[in-house]
C-alpha cells in the first residue's frame, strides 16, 4: 500500500489557537493553501510538485481520518491509496461503497456507491476497509471507458512496480467469475483481456492501445537489448515485425527529482540523444513520442508513418473517435 505523501499538512483540529478564516480564504484564493479536506490545508507549491494519484491519496488519507463510522474505501480512492494510476482526470471527492439499501446519497467530502459491500474483497485501512487490489480494478474497469478501463488494469498488474505486481489477471478474472453478473461487467472483460502487465505507466497504456487502433503492426513492451557499447536499454515499445523503436517521453525524464538524479536537463538530453543514436544503429526504425501525442491521433499517425512505419489503415479523421 502507498506510503504517506509526505508534505506537510495544517490541521485546523491541531492549532493551539483558532485559524482566521479571512486569513485561510485569502491564501486559498489565491493559491498559497490548497484545501485537501475540510480543515486540513497545504502549501499549493508542496501540492502542485505531487503527481495526480498522489494528490487524490492525500485527499483520501485526509477524509477518511475524519470519518468515524467504519467505510469501505474503494474505486478512485482505493487506487489512489495503492498507488493504481488511472488515465484523465481524478475526482475532488473520496469514494466509498456502502450496502444497496444506505442509498448512494453523497455529500460534502464523501461520494457513496451503493453497490454493496457484500463479497466484496477488502483488507483492513486504520479504522476502515479498503478494496484489495484486483477489487479495485475490477470497480474502475466496470466504471469507465474502455481506454481508462484498460489503464488501471494494467497499472494494477505492473510487473515493474517496486515490490511487484499488486495482482494478477487471474484474480481479477476469478472476481469476475464468482458473483453474479453485474453492470459493466461486460466492459471489465474486453478491458482485462486487452491489458499488459508490461505497461509502466498509463501514458504507455494508450499509446500501446492507440497504435493497435491506428493499424500499425503488434508491438512488444519494455524490449531489452544490449548495445553494442555494452549499455543495457530497454524499449517502451518495439514493433518487431517491422524492426522499429519507439520511445514515449513524458517530461518528468528531464524535470523530475524521481528521474533526474541529481543531472541537469541539459545533461539528460544528452545522454538520451546519445542512446538514441546508438540505438538507431541497431534497428530499422526508430520514433519517439511525446506522451500527450496520444492525445491527438493523427499527429502519431503522421509521426509514425513519417519515420517509414507502415499502417493498414487510412489517416483518422480529427472528428472520428478511435478508441471507444
Amino acid at each position: 500500500m502507498t506510503a504517506s505523501v509526505g508534505i506537510a499538512v495544517l490541521r485546523r483540529r491541531e492549532l493551539r489557537e483558532p485559524l482566521d478564516d479571512r486569513h485561510a480564504r485569502r491564501m486559498l484564493a489565491d493559491g498559497t493553501w490548497v484545501r485537501v479536506a475540510p480543515g486540513a490545508f497545504v502549501m499549493g507549491a508542496d501540492w502542485r510538485q505531487l503527481s495526480p494519484v498522489a494528490q487524490h491519496c492525500l485527499r483520501v488519507q485526509e477524509v477518511m481520518a475524519r470519518v468515524r463510522a467504519p467505510a469501505l474505501v474503494s474505486h478512485f480512492a482505493a487506487a489512489a491509496v495503492w498507488g493504481i494510476d488511472v488515465l484523465g482526470a481524478w475526482p475532488t471527492r473520496v469514494e466509498v461503497t456502502v450496502d444497496r439499501a444506505t442509498g448512494g446519497r453523497s455529500g460534502g467530502a464523501i461520494t457513496r456507491r451503493a453497490l454493496g459491500r457484500d463479497g466484496r474483497m477488502s483488507v483492513p485501512f486504520g479504522r476502515h476497509r479498503i478494496t484489495t487490489p484486483a477489487q479495485t480494478a475490477l470497480d474502475i474497469a466496470r466504471l469507465l471507458p474502455f481506454l481508462r478501463a484498460v489503464t488501471a488494469i494494467d497499472q494494477a498488474l505492473w510487473t515493474g512496480r517496486t515490490g511487484g505486481a499488486l495482482t494478477t489477471a487471474a484474480e481479477i478474472e476469478a472476481l469476475l467469475d464468482d458473483k453474479r453478473p453485474m453492470r459493466g461487467d461486460a466492459r471489465a472483460r474486453r478491458a482485462l483481456a486487452s491489458s499488459a502487465p508490461l505497461s509502466a505507466n498509463v501514458r504507455e497504456t494508450h499509446v500501446r492501445l492507440l497504435v493497435a487502433a491506428l493499424g500499425f503492426p503488434p508491438t512488444r513492451l519494455q524490449e531489452r537489448r544490449v548495445l553494442r557499447s555494452g549499455r543495457l536499454v530497454y524499449g517502451d515499445l518495439y514493433f518487431p515485425d517491422a524492426d522499429h523503436w519507439l520511445e514515449i517521453d513524458g517530461r518528468g525524464k528531464y524535470l523530475s527529482p524521481e528521474y533526474t538524479a541529481g543531472r541537469t536537463p541539459a545533461a539528460i538530453v544528452i545522454d538520451e540523444k546519445n542512446r538514441e543514436n546508438e540505438i538507431r544503429r541497431e534497428v530499422r526504425g526508430f520514433s519517439r513520442l511525446e506522451a500527450t501525442d496520444a492525445d491527438r491521433p493523427q499527429r502519431v499517425y503522421d509521426i509514425l508513418t513519417a519515420d517509414g512505419l507502415r499502417s493498414t489503415k487510412p489517416r483518422p479523421h480529427s472528428r472520428d473517435p478511435v478508441l471507444r
